[in-house]
Parts: structure tokens; C-alpha cells; sequence
């Protein structure tokens, strides 16, 4: 009984120890097998970094005015008479807009010509008694002092007079009338709105930091979305003092508005271009990463036979040269629409991954298909 009880025993423990053998061998065998695997390689769009000339920028959000806009307004009291423009109508520099009641001063005017026209008459008369010596000096002196006191009447009349007329300062586009035939006005009060809108100011701000960057007549491109910057001007004012609260400094631009599409009190996009500068490493945005450890990005290069990446050079035509990917770090710069300036890290010929970055490791194989360029798709999305 004992010996069959010992014969069971050892049987058992016989196939428990061959059961747990096999399955580590089995383990054994499945890591060995996932471990000489090949890895998948990832497919990425690439660019040759390469310096090219670079035209740094000032971008800043600021509001566009007329550059010659004002709430015209009578000089003195008066009744509506005539109204002689419309909403929205574009006048001339110098067009009557605005007649006021002046029946008495056109009166007035008119006998004081008469008394002029009288007095100048006496004047001449004495001259010419006094040229026959019938007439004594004292009598030119009296008239020609009274025909010189009538005619400043009449300009001063007339002064009064063109009071009650409204004329435009300037040529422009006039605003909705605030008035109505037969309503009192009192100096002051606002008639419409004129404003100049061919040429137009944007007025923005920019941080003390650049200020030395700013020159009188730098070229500025404007627009209402970053992405559509089709109006150009230049620079006409930079405010020489730094405002202590903000710490910034008030630009002002004149803008060519043509076509009219820039309405006064609008917000802008506003970018000042600086002087070109050459053998600038400018990438894509798109190639950087930013981690708590720095911004860092890919680049490609041919792997050794172990798989680690070397300092050989890349051939996008050899479909056979094994490639991975080999993360960098680098210090950026300054930013230009859809470029990042590179100041560290990347030297001139380094292929450098732009699309297809977000699966990768620092090793990882992989292929470049440059067939799409997703740099570009934005551009023709706007198209």
C-alpha cells in the first residue's frame, strides 16, 4: 500500500514538473521569437534643413481709424435751411453740406456794399478835388479812412455769412445726418461724420523689448486674420515714450484702403517687417515638440547593423538603406509665420521629420514618403 502510495506521488510530481517546464519553455520560446521581430518601420514626411534668408517679424493686434476723420459741426446758432449731402455719400474737399438761415446777414451785407461802393466813391472824388487843389487834404483823409472802414464791414459781413454755411475740410465719405430742415443748431452740435476712408491709420502696440527693432517707414502688412495679411503701409509715428503700467510702446501706421474693406474701430492683425537676414536654419513649425525637458524634434539618419543611428547621410533614393529616427533637442528662436528659427541643435543637410512625429521613439526605423506635403495643405485649404 505504502509503495503504490509512493509510485502515485512520484508520478504526480513527475508531471506537474513537466507541466511547469513546458510552459516555461513556452514563455521562454514566445519572448525570444517577439524579441527577433523586426519592428514595424513608420512612415514620415521629411525637410532638408537648409539656411535660407529670413525676414523676421513684429506681430502685434492693433485698431484701424480713418486717417482723417472729425464730427463736423456749425461755428454758430442757426435754423436748418438747405441740407445738401446724403448717408454715405462721398464729397469733395471744400463741398457745401450745410446752408443756415441768413436772410438777415445776406441783407446786411448787401446795404453795407452800397455804403462801401458810396464811400469809395466820396474817396475817389476827394482825390481828385485835392489832384485840382479845389479840395483840401483833410477831406481824402477822411474818406479814404471811411471807404477803408466800409470795406472791412463787408469782409466782416461776409465772414458772418460763410458761418452759416457748412463746408467739408476734406474729401471723404460723410456719415448719416443728424439734423433735419428747420431745426435750431447751436454751435457745437454734431451735424454728421466725416471720415477719410482711402487712407487708413492702424495704431497698435508693441513691448518695450523691440522698440530699438522700430523705424520710421518700415514696411507693415495688416489684415483682419493672421493667415490673410493683404494690406501693406509703413510706419509714420513710434511714441518715444515706454508706457509705465504696460511696458509697451504705441506704434502708429498709415494703410492704403482702397477698396474700402477696412471700416473704422476694427481690430487687426498687424506684422512689421525687420531687415532680411541671411543663413538662417528656419524649419516648419510643425517639426517641434515641447516637453517639460525642453522642445525637441526628429531627424532622420541611415541605422548600423544593431539598429542605432549614425552620422551618415541619408539617400531618399535607396529604398533599402535602413533609416530610424534620433530624437534632438534644440533651442528655437524667433517665429515667422509657419517657420521657427532653429538657433542650436540642427546643422545644414539634416533631414528632418515634419509630419508623422507623434509616434515615434528615439530609434524607431523608419521610411520617408514625401508625396504629401502637409506644410502646404493649410495654404491650399485657403485657396
Amino acid at each position: 500500500m505504502i509503495k503504490r502510495l509512493i509510485i502515485a506521488l512520484v508520478f504526480i510530481i513527475i508531471v506537474c514538473g513537466g507541466l511547469i517546464g513546458f510552459n516555461l519553455f513556452r514563455d521562454h520560446a514566445i519572448k525570444q521569437y517577439f524579441a527577433n521581430m523586426p519592428k514595424p518601420a513608420f512612415t514620415v514626411s521629411t525637410v532638408v534643413a537648409k539656411p535660407v534668408a529670413w525676414t523676421p517679424e513684429i506681430a502685434a493686434i492693433g485698431t484701424v481709424s480713418a486717417s482723417q476723420g472729425v464730427n463736423l459741426s456749425v461755428e454758430v446758432a442757426g435754423v436748418v435751411k438747405d441740407i445738401l449731402f446724403s448717408s454715405n455719400e462721398r464729397v469733395k474737399a471744400g463741398q457745401l453740406l450745410l446752408r443756415l438761415d441768413d436772410q438777415v446777414q445776406q441783407a446786411d451785407l448787401t446795404a453795407e456794399k452800397a455804403q462801401a461802393a458810396l464811400d469809395q466813391q466820396n474817396y475817389q472824388r476827394a482825390v481828385e478835388l485835392q489832384k485840382r487843389q479845389v479840395g483840401p487834404e483833410s477831406n481824402v483823409q477822411q474818406t479814404s479812412a471811411a471807404a477803408a472802414a466800409s470795406a472791412a464791414q463787408v469782409k466782416k459781413l461776409q465772414a458772418v455769412l460763410d458761418q452759416k454755411l457748412l463746408r467739408a475740410p476734406f474729401a471723404g465719405t460723410i456719415g448719416i445726418p443728424q439734423i433735419n430742415p428747420g431745426q435750431y443748431l447751436a454751435p457745437g452740435d454734431v451735424v454728421a461724420t466725416l471720415q477719410n476712408l482711402d487712407t487708413m491709420r492702424a495704431d497698435f502696440t508693441v513691448p518695450e523689448q523691440q522698440l530699438p527693432d522700430l523705424k520710421m517707414g518700415q514696411k507693415v502688412r495688416l489684415g483682419l486674420t493672421d493667415a490673410n495679411l493683404k494690406f501693406e503701409g509703413e510706419i509714420t509715428g513710434i511714441d518715444p515714450k515706454v508706457n509705465s503700467a504696460t511696458r509697451l510702446v504705441s506704434v502708429r501706421a498709415l494703410i492704403a484702403n482702397q477698396n474700402g474693406e477696412l471700416t473704422p474701430g476694427q481690430f487687426v492683425q498687424v506684422k512689421v517687417e525687420l531687415p532680411v537676414e541671411k543663413d538662417i536654419i528656419a524649419l516648419p513649425q510643425t517639426v517641434l515638440t515641447t516637453s517639460l525637458y525642453g522642445d525637441y524634434l526628429y531627424v532622420v539618419a541611415p541605422a548600423s547593423d544593431d539598429g542605432k543611428p549614425t552620422d551618415g547621410k541619408v539617400d531618399p533614393s535607396d529604398k533599402k538603406q535602413k533609416l530610424v529616427a534620433r530624437q534632438v533637442f534644440v533651442k528655437i528662436g524667433r517665429r515667422s509665420d509657419a517657420l521657427i528659427e532653429i538657433k542650436e541643435g540642427i546643422k545644414p543637410g539634416d533631414v528632418v521629420v515634419t509630419a508623422g512625429e507623434n509616434r515615434l521613439t528615439n530609434g524607431a526605423p523608419v521610411t520617408i514618403d514625401n508625396t504629401v506635403d502637409p506644410s502646404k495643405l493649410g495654404e491650399a485649404a485657403t485657396q
